[in-house]
């Protein structure tokens, strides 16, 4: 008997995927197979890899609930839990900030940030969110790449600091970047995590002055 099928399992299954694989490995083909059923039975449920990529998008949004008492906090809710399920889910770094996502789950998750900025002129409102959604999705990505170079190059960053070193000690000594080497010998050296939460302190604080303005 053909196993059941719904638009939640076909999903699910695209996610687990991308999961292990990337979106490389999401076809309607390897979906299919991944559930056991034959390519043409999926289409009864999704009509193209775009939809399916849409509907993965708004299945992760799911993991995305700002939270918090005041605008601040809900905002930094959404950073952070748009970097976590980034985190959970690689793949999501390559589809965030493409086409609007309408979804109901997308939908739910920017309507709490807008509640609870219901008292801030709408002027302030839409450039501010889209400010702290262009910070999230550049960060995450960048952290994503560099996950992948590591994995690709076989190197984590001490082991890349101790190959370039030398290079770099050589570059400096000539005197040409004289800002450059004052930011790697005396500049913070600060982890993924310190960099990301920094960042977004220096622009809730602009919003909040403009806010408070």
């Amino acid at each position: 008997m053909p196993a059941p099928l719904s638009r939640e399992r076909i999903v699910q299954a695209a996610i687990q995927l991308a999961d292990a694989d990337g979106l490389d490995g999401v076809s309607l083909r390897k979906v299919a197979a991944a559930l056991n059923v034959g390519p043409m039975r999926l289409y009864g449920y999704i009509d193209t890899k775009e939809e399916l990529l849409d509907l993965m998008v708004d299945a992760v949004h799911a993991e995305i609930r700002p939270t918090g008492d005041s605008w601040r906090e809900v905002l930094w809710s959404l950073a952070d839990a748009m970097r976590q399920a980034a985190h959970r889910h690689e793949w999501l770094a390559d589809l965030l900030g493409g086409r609007p996502q309408l979804g109901p789950n997308t939908l739910a998750s920017g309507e709490s940030v807008l509640a609870a900025m219901s008292g801030v002129d709408l002027d302030t409102v839409v450039p501010a969110v889209a400010a702290v959604n262009a910070y999230v999705i550049g960060a995450v990505r960048r952290e994503i790449t560099e996950r992948r170079a590591e994995r690709t190059s076989g190197m984590d960053k001490q082991q890349w600091q101790a190959t370039f070193g030398p290079y770099l000690q050589r570059t400096f000594a000539t005197g040409r970047f004289p800002a450059l080497a004052s930011l790697v010998h005396d500049g913070p050296h600060l982890d993924a995590d310190q960099t990301f939460w920094t960042g977004l302190d220096f622009l809730l604080d602009g919003i909040e002055a403009r806010v408070s303005s």
